[in-house]
């Protein structure tokens, strides 16, 4: 079957109900997804399709042909991260690091939808789960690199601002 993967047709040998996970890692070797649990519930395996965040190891591979999806892969380039990676690193969200590709591509999906969210929108849209609890990390990343305030008010600099402008009042 022919996918539509960050931007390339892929030919990709395997029957259409393999779970997209199993495509993108055994098939593809495109390790980035990562596998958490197999049901759903953890996000750790969460990519794009058409701008929405899909958990990909329960979507059957042969319901995404013709769609777009998006990987951990192509969410920056070597030199030009996304703001959200840059995000990321400045607030320091990964500790094992584990979740951080389906948390990435999460917050991703909410940022297209909604450009400047409120924790409410970061709540909603942040399902994901993270073993080392660092919702609050990830809450000021998104946060971060949508340029808005952080809860309890500081600012938050947009990637490339002065450090200084991190500092300023509320």
């Amino acid at each position: 079957m022919e996918l539509q993967i960050n931007g390339q047709a892929v030919q990709a040998e395997a029957d259409p109900g393999m779970p997209l996970l199993w495509v993108l890692r055994d098939v593809l070797n495109m390790t980035g997804t990562k596998f958490g649990c197999g049901v759903a519930a953890c996000g750790a395996c969460t990519v794009r399709v058409d701008g929405q965040a899909v958990r990909s190891c329960v979507t059957p591979a042969g319901s995404v042909v013709g769609k777009r999806i998006t990987t951990i892969e192509a969410l920056g380039a070597p030199g030009k991260p996304h703001p959200l990676q840059v995000a990321w690193i400045a607030e320091q969200v990964p500790q094992c690091g584990y979740c951080q590709s389906g948390m990435l591509m999460a917050a991703a999906a909410l940022l297209e939808k909604k450009p400047k969210p409120t924790d409410a929108d970061i709540d909603e849209a942040m399902t994901n789960i993270c073993r080392c609890g660092t919702y609050q990390r990830v809450r000021a990343a998104i946060h971060r690199a949508a340029g808005t305030r952080a809860p309890g008010g500081t600012a938050v600099v947009a990637p490339g601002a002065p450090a200084a402008a991190s500092k300023a009042p509320v």
